[in-house]
């Protein structure tokens, strides 16, 4: 009897957690944070085109770059669910659980390095700096939202959300 117990038990503490520390991975929070990354960089990149290419001033091209690149990491998410089965609705609301964080994690430490780099804001889409400020800044993302992502993904949360609809 106590060893039933013991047993269900441990089977109960292990309830929920099934591929927990496979789910965590870095390898698997490195990918998640490269979809985010592609995602951002393509509504960042075309954002300075459009304001750039409007004479836009920082504030407004920055807005919509941020604004691209929530677009753009949501589509991706969508793009995948609902290629996966899962109708407009739900795909909507996984792709809100699985990237809001790590995108506005993204966007705030990519353009903050942006923001901040002497020059970048006023770089036209011609001057190298433009392109060096923004990939750098990109690549700084990157590794400081891995760990977020993986943090996330550890606790069931983020793209171990999408994760169970790419099997």
């Amino acid at each position: 009897m106590q060893h039933n117990a013991h047993t269900e038990h441990a089977h109960h503490g292990d309830h929920g957690h099934e591929g927990h520390q496979a789910g965590s991975s870095w390898s698997m929070a490195a990918r998640a944070t490269l979809h985010c990354l592609t995602g951002c960089a393509i509504g960042e990149v075309l954002g300075m085109v459009i304001g750039t290419a409007l004479g836009w001033g920082n504030t407004p091209t920055l807005i919509l770059a941020i604004a691209l690149a929530f677009f753009f990491g949501y589509a991706l998410t969508l793009r995948g669910v609902t290629k996966a089965g899962l109708g407009l609705r739900a795909a909507l609301k996984v792709a809100l659980a699985a990237d809001t964080l790590s995108i506005a994690v993204m966007e705030l430490v990519d353009n903050g390095v942006i923001v901040l780099w002497p020059g970048a804001m006023d770089a036209e889409l011609a001057d190298p700096l433009f392109w060096g400020a923004l990939a750098i800044a990109l690549a700084i993302a990157f590794v400081l939202t891995t760990p977020v992502n993986k943090w996330m993904i550890g606790r069931g949360k983020g793209h171990a959300v999408v994760h169970q609809y790419h099997h």
